[in-house]
């Protein structure tokens, strides 16, 4: 830790690349002392070196496969061994499955399920009581617009999304009373690395320029957000404007859009 007191930690899952790499080095830049948590150790190593260098502050690199269910409680074990209190907590850690949930193996879909809902809850249940007890804290979770999308014929992101959405929502109001605000942020397409892993780069580089949005963008939106203790928020005009016309459709038309939609990751 740093040898300051008053330097606050940020926590940030899935930081080695995209909207997390990008709030790694904003939170950095604003003072912060990190934890970055990822699979890949050499990319987060790599990250933490430079933003040591640059912004002279504490990086811990902890790299975790956060699909296993013992994961959370690892991560918060090396926290309490170390002696960290997380500030701020950012969920970002997520991905896409290529093929409908009936045609993805099982397991396949409960690490997915884990990753995207029940990792990003379990680290909130852990983490906000010594926010609570602090009186003060930060939690941002990495929704998507995908969450106000009519559901998709075997999809199950978009309903993690939602979920995730609505979970965060429930603990904004409980938290809030306490001093701690958690900010759903909700992205649409953002420029980073998730269509090239899910191998649906080529479809989605049809799109329009003005559909997509920069990482470090959607990043100083998010700190933004929390900062100003916002429950929700939906970056950029063009996203903010579609979720507004979906959530006004009727859920017999919602339902009509799932039937005739393939697999698309937003």
């Amino acid at each position: 830790m740093s040898s300051s007191a008053t330097v606050k930690t940020a926590l940030i899952t899935g930081a080695s690349a995209g909207i997390g790499k990008s709030f790694a080095t904003l939170y950095a830049k604003n003072g912060f002392d990190l934890v970055i948590v990822a699979r890949r150790k050499d990319a987060l190593q790599t990250l933490a070196d430079a933003l040591k260098k640059e912004h002279g502050v504490m990086v811990h690199v902890i790299p975790l496969d956060l699909a296993n269910p013992s994961a959370p409680e690892e991560l918060t074990n090396t926290l309490d061994a170390k002696g960290i209190d997380i500030h701020t907590l950012i969920n970002n850690a997520g991905y896409a499955l290529s093929h409908s949930t009936l045609n993805t193996e099982l397991v396949d879909v409960k690490a997915f399920m884990q990753v995207l809902m029940s990792t990003p809850v379990e680290l909130c249940h852990r983490l906000a009581p010594s926010m609570i007890a602090a009186g003060e804290g930060h939690i941002i979770n990495i929704s998507s617009i995908a969450a106000f999308m009519p559901p998709i014929k075997g999809d199950i992101y978009c309903a993690a999304k939602s979920f995730l959405l609505n979970f965060s929502l429930g603990l904004a109001a409980e938290l809030k009373p306490a001093g701690v605000h958690c900010t759903a942020l909700c992205p649409g397409f953002t420029f980073s690395e998730f269509h090239d892993v899910m191998g649906t780069r080529k479809a989605v580089s049809k799109l329009p320029r003005f559909m997509w949005m920069d990482a470090d963008e959607v990043a100083l939106q998010g700190y933004q957000a929390v900062s100003q203790g916002k429950d929700i928020h939906i970056p950029g005009r063009v996203n903010q404007g579609a979720s507004q016309l979906v959530s006004m459709l009727p859920p017999q038309i919602r339902q009509f859009f799932a039937g005739r939609q393939s697999i698309l990751e937003y």
